[in-house]
């Protein structure tokens, strides 16, 4: 007995639709500021870090950047006090990313 026959025994008056959901999926689009994003190196606790600040949207659209930077460079990081903290320096593949997306990146530290 398949799934289908189960369902059939338990709603004997369910008529399956055989047609799929159509469901348009909007990209969402990020807010493009005239102020430049600063992308700065530190080192906390010996090790590299980079810095993202400077965003001008929502706290929400920061944390949907910053998602994607790290999956894209493949990275651990987190989303803290309206920046994006990133382990190791990655400034140039960050600033070449922002630029693509329309974006001001201006470089800080070193």
């Amino acid at each position: 007995m398949d799934l289908q026959d189960q369902l059939k025994n338990l709603f004997p008056d369910h008529v399956p639709s055989n047609e799929p959901e159509e469901t348009e999926e909007v990209a969402h689009e990020l807010y493009v500021q005239k102020e430049p994003m600063i992308c700065k190196y530190e080192k906390r606790k010996g090790k590299a870090t980079t810095i993202i600040e400077g965003y001008e949207g929502t706290d929400e659209d920061f944390k949907i950047l910053a998602k994607e930077i790290k999956t894209k460079l493949s990275v651990g990081g987190s989303f803290k006090d309206g920046a994006i903290i990133l382990q190791g320096d990655y400034r140039d593949k960050i600033m070449k990313m922002l630029q693509d997306k329309g974006f001001k990146t201006k470089r800080v530290g070193g």
